[in-house]
């Protein structure tokens, strides 16, 4: 539910606030006042084209805001853009520049138009005057006639994506087919040459380790050697200043107690040295300066490197190749099996897409009948006389097969008699638009109701939907603007007090002169100001106390 609007430097409109709240809100005012601009408004944060043109004359730039109550669905398109929820709240902000540019923010994060067009179908359907046609293409056709039949599309797009994932695997190997014949010749040498060295992880490291200890051996000898004759073996060894150290400490230690730890210590470092001596005797002696497996040693790693320059940067990585490269020839040696598997795979999944598809086209058939029947019915209740359908066609080839199934679905009138029927997009009058959208919605959620399903969680907007008519035709818009508001939350700019006599709450817009420049304001009127303002849709500038009575009957009527 949109909660509040704002406009700042928009237009005419220097600064204008607006709360809304559930049910059916009407706009009224005098004519330039800045009802549509507000629409306009809302279209534009639901991702509608911005121009320069909108930023008031003298301003920098001209900002639009709204507050819409949060969606599950809603939400997860947040998520998807890395953008943090508020509360319960959705806050979508949009500057335009006098430069034409501009910037969007949501929920005070930066954000693109592209997300604003995202959001647009679970917070707000703006029926424009300038919106209309491209809010209603084929996709929100086929929606609406989905939700009118309680049409699941669940099981066409399960078996889509199967369908898909097994085109595309198909498509991978017959078009890879000639490059990987060409390949096979190298992918064979390569496979030998790499299983040939008999490679092992981790080995270029070892050998470097054997390689540098082989070309120091002299020197390595000589380091240990030297370093056990410091420590254990010479006549002035650490281990013998240790030992002569520790008969005294221990002989102390006889008659004073505060020596006994010392003398441990000194003993514990006795052992160490040991055990260091031990190791560097041990490691002198098992030096093995041979010029044989030097040479041996140069040998397998100047292989590595050489392997390691084609294949890849260690030895591990030339391994992974090397099982790369024996798959691919696996594969081209079981190209007829691999093929006839896929084959009979996609075979499949095509079969249960065209059965899942044709149980939806079929529904969707039999709801279309229905439901331009009783739209049929609704837009003539609103001083128009139309013939309308609901067209589906079914486009069977594959280029047509998507995720909610291969059906085209269009709507066609026909507004006068005699004419053929038309797609919606062919209706010149915003006004007639208007009122066919609003028929569609009451039939769509009267239907809805009775099947108990729930309504679309989105606000529906509807601008100068009472061009043309009047008199019972319009107690007939309001009546069906009052029941689409039983379920959703409904805005819509009128000129008629018979429309505006249903609102659950009436806004009024303002304009007047301050310091020489046109301001407008947005009052919610209570009952006594929605009694004047109805009776001066009635009786014109001068309020009468006969169009004062008239108004409160047509509001009590409503009721």
């Amino acid at each position: 539910m949109l909660v509040e609007l704002r406009a700042e430097n928009y237009a005419v409109i220097d600064h204008a606030i607006a709360s809304f709240g559930p049910g059916l809100n009407l706009l009224t005012g005098e004519t330039g006042a800045g009802k549509s601009i507000l629409v306009d408004a809302l279209a534009l944060l639901m991702g509608g084209k911005s121009s320069a043109e909108v930023v008031r004359h003298g301003a920098e730039k001209a900002v639009v805001s709204c507050v819409f109550e949060t969606t599950p669905g809603a939400e997860a398109i947040l998520e998807e853009n890395g953008i943090d929820a508020e509360g319960n709240d959705i806050i979508l902000r949009r500057e335009v520049l006098t430069s034409g540019k501009g910037r969007v923010f949501v929920n005070n994060q930066p954000a693109t138009v592209a997300v604003l067009k995202q959001l647009a179908p679970e917070l707000a359907l703006v029926h424009a005057q300038t919106e209309t046609l491209s809010s209603f293409d084929q996709a929100q056709q086929r929606i609406l006639l989905d939700r009118f039949g309680s049409i699941s599309t669940d099981i066409v797009a399960e078996a889509y994506q199967r369908w898909s994932a097994a085109s595309e695997k198909l498509k991978e190997l017959l078009e890879g087919e000639q490059d990987r014949l060409r390949m096979v010749d190298l992918w064979s040498y390569q496979r030998k040459e790499i299983e040939a060295a008999r490679l092992e992880a981790g080995e270029d490291e070892t050998l470097e380790t054997e390689k540098r200890v082989l070309t120091n051996a002299e020197k390595l000898y000589a380091a240990a050697m030297g370093a056990f004759d410091q420590l254990y073996e010479g006549g002035a060894s650490a281990e013998v200043a240790l030992r002569a150290a520790l008969r005294n400490v221990e002989e102390l230690a006889r008659y004073d107690s505060r020596f006994t730890e010392a003398a441990q210590q000194l003993a514990s470092a006795r052992a160490t040295i040991g055990d260091v001596g031990a190791m560097l005797r041990d490691y002198a002696e098992g030096i093995d300066a041979s010029p044989e497996r030097l040479a041996e040693i140069e040998d397998r790693l100047a292989l590595l490197d050489r392997l390691k320059r084609k294949y890849g940067k260690t030895v591990v990585e030339v391994i992974a190749f090397g099982e790369d490269v024996a798959q691919k020839l696996l594969e081209v040696e079981d190209r007829e099996g691999m093929l006839k598997a896929l084959r009979d795979d996609l075979k499949q999944c095509q079969e249960a897409y065209r059965k899942a598809a044709g149980a939806v086209s079929g529904e969707r058939g039999t709801a279309a009948g229905r439901l331009a029947k009783l739209a049929e019915g609704q837009i003539n209740a609103l001083a128009m006389k139309v013939r309308f359908e609901v067209s589906v066609n079914g486009l069977e080839s594959e280029p047509f097969w998507t995720a909610t199934g291969w059906d085209e679905v269009e709507c066609r009138i026909a507004t006068n008699p005699g004419e053929p029927l038309k797609p919606l997009t062919e209706i010149a009058s915003g006004g007639e638009m208007s009122r066919v959208m609003l028929a569609l919605k009451v039939a769509v959620e009267e239907n809805s109701s009775k099947s108990r399903k729930k309504p679309t969680p989105r606000t529906l907007v509807f601008d100068e939907i009472d061009i043309g008519i009047g008199g019972r035709a319009a107690e007939a818009v309001g009546h069906k603007l009052k029941t689409l508001g039983r379920v959703q939350q409904v805005l819509c700019v009128t000129h008629l007090p018979q429309i505006a006599a249903f609102a659950d709450q009436h806004l009024v817009v303002e304009k007047r002169e301050a310091e020489g420049r046109t301001q407008t304001r947005i009052r919610t009127l209570d009952d006594r100001a929605r009694n004047h303002e109805v009776a001066r849709m009635l009786s014109g500038a001068k309020v009468t106390d006969t169009s004062l009575q008239h108004a409160a009957q047509m509001i009590a009527g409503s009721r």
